[in-house]
């Protein structure tokens, strides 16, 4: 990895962070008030809970390319696909 693709990848984990925190907040906000205001917290669509659940899918789709199909993962695998297709060269 280089210092282009390590600086890259540093400001992708700052931003998935700051993100990942930001919706810790928000869900917060979001339950404590529902709790103040109805005494419990139920799902509906209309409350904001909808809005988490689609906040929380693109998080785990970030996750996912950050941490499983990383830089190393792909050269791994680009070197997998190389060994498969080498092929003796015929005179």
């Amino acid at each position: 990895m280089d210092y282009n693709q390590a600086q890259q990848r540093v400001n992708d984990l700052k931003k998935f962070y700051k993100n990942l925190l930001w919706f810790g907040i928000v869900s917060l906000i979001i339950f404590f008030n529902d709790v103040f205001e109805k005494g419990r917290f139920n799902i509906t669509l209309l409350d904001g809970s909808i809005f988490l659940a689609i906040w929380a899918i693109v998080l785990t789709v970030k996750a996912v390319k950050l941490f499983v199909l990383n830089s190393e993962w792909e050269k791994k695998i680009l070197q997998e696909e190389m060994k498969k297709t080498k092929q003796p060269i015929q005179f």
